[in-house]
């Protein structure tokens, strides 16, 4: 774990903790009196599951206000002309979740951060764990973990973790203990944390 902290502190002394800072004042700036807003970040992530996150924000820019307004057979055949891997089943999954579009802004005022989570996983389908702190993340909460391929990488190849076969819930939530561990002692929060190490994996910084 050491040469990992390491790697941290060095990239905290550098001009990447300025793009890092930025993208984290990005995330707590985003309006949550908004539904339609809310709703189009949860699309966001509802998209990027399984699928490429910079041509993820391509879609979602190219989309915008449609998110709010498409049927499901026009939103399938957008997502396809832009080349999504899963053009059905995430516009099944977007347009069923249009219901649920009104209530963001009171969802999102849950005291209880684990509950929050919990009602998200449970009631939006398409969104498990990792989607779910993904989202939480963008709209600036930052004491989610967002378990993705990048991030077990990282931590299997520092010895911290054995790469689990599958992410279940309970893997899940022990990696993400581990990561809180890996937060306090370089005094991160999970959302500064993840966005370096997505750095150090990918030498990019997305959302």
């Amino acid at each position: 774990m050491k040469e990992l902290i390491d790697k941290i502190e060095k990239l905290k002394n550098s001009q990447i903790k300025d793009i890092v800072d930025k993208r984290i004042n990005e995330f707590k700036c985003i309006d949550h009196q908004s539904n339609d807003i809310l709703f189009k970040e949860m699309c966001f992530c509802l998209l990027t599951a399984n699928y490429n996150a910079e041509k993820t924000i391509k879609i979602q820019k190219e989309i915008g206000d449609c998110f709010l307004t498409y049927t499901q057979q026009d939103l399938s055949k957008k997502l396809k002309d832009y080349g999504h891997r899963f053009p059905n089943n995430r516009a099944q999954y977007i347009c069923e979740s249009q219901k649920l579009k009104e209530k963001l802004t009171d969802i999102v005022k849950f005291h209880d951060k684990k509950t929050l989570r919990e009602w998200i996983v449970k009631n939006i389908k398409g969104l498990g764990y990792k989607e779910a702190s993904h989202f939480l993340r963008n709209i600036g909460f930052d004491d989610y973990a967002i378990i993705d391929f990048h991030i077990i990488d990282i931590l299997a190849n520092n010895n911290i973790i054995l790469k689990p076969k599958t992410l279940t819930k309970n893997k899940y939530l022990e990696i993400e203990k581990k990561l809180k561990n890996i937060a306090e002692k370089t005094n991160l929060t999970l959302a500064e944390l993840d966005l370096y190490l997505w750095y150090m994996e990918t030498g990019k910084i997305l959302k």
